[in-house]
């Protein structure tokens, strides 16, 4: 039904805009520098399950309203800017807590489910994920196959294994970077600090942002 030559094809557009760091990045970047190793994979899982759901909204025919109504499309920016800003500030205040956390081993992130919501709320609201499916996803349907919402939700579970490869190592990455600061109690507070004021500076630049 798809052709190997159309899974190439959406794999490497996929890839190109995956491997350019994003809102999805960036916030998986902010919560392991907050939080740690454990809240940043969460975050991974859940915006992962919020990309697909988007890629269900478009399988659905939901993509193209998105994309024909600047209202909408705005709405779901603002509100995805809105919530990165809201957990950005409450990084930032909890820096102490983290400082804390660290010097008797606890740790200040909070539930899988919740810390898995958080994640896909961003993933369900992130403007480049939209418009990556709302207006390229379709042109690698091949509609004369049939069975068009299949080829969808099959080429979106692509974008979504590259994309939940590329996010952990990030997160990963960043955690990595956090257990260094740990050893010290100004440093802690420090990539609290860093990791709650990326998500804010996210927020505001999704805010401001044109529809690109």
């Amino acid at each position: 039904m798809i052709s190997a030559g159309q899974l190439a094809a959406f794999a490497a557009a996929s890839f190109v805009l995956i491997i350019i760091p994003g809102p999805s990045v960036l916030f998986v970047v902010g919560r392991a520098l907050a939080h740690g190793r454990r809240t940043a994979l969460m975050t991974v899982v859940g915006g992962t399950l919020g990309a697909y759901t988007l890629v269900v909204a478009v399988a659905l025919g939901l993509g193209s309203v998105v994309e024909r109504s600047a209202t909408v499309f705005w709405t779901l920016k603002l509100v995805g800017a809105a919530y990165l800003m809201y957990l950005g500030f409450k990084a930032w205040r909890s820096r102490g807590a983290l400082r804390e956390a660290f010097s008797t081993g606890g740790s200040v992130g909070h539930g899988a489910l919740r810390t898995a919501w958080e994640g896909y709320t961003v993933g369900v609201t992130n403007p480049k994920t939209i418009v990556f499916f709302a207006a390229v996803l379709p042109q690698f349907v091949d509609r004369g196959q049939g069975h068009v919402a299949v080829q969808m939700l099959l080429l979106g579970l692509i974008f979504c294994a590259i994309g939940i490869v590329s996010d952990m190592v990030w997160g990963l990455a960043a955690a990595g970077a956090r257990d260094w600061f740990a050893n010290s109690p100004r440093r802690t507070s420090m990539v609290g600090g860093a990791g709650g004021l990326s998500m804010i500076a996210l927020g505001v630049t999704i805010a401001v942002t044109g529809r690109e």
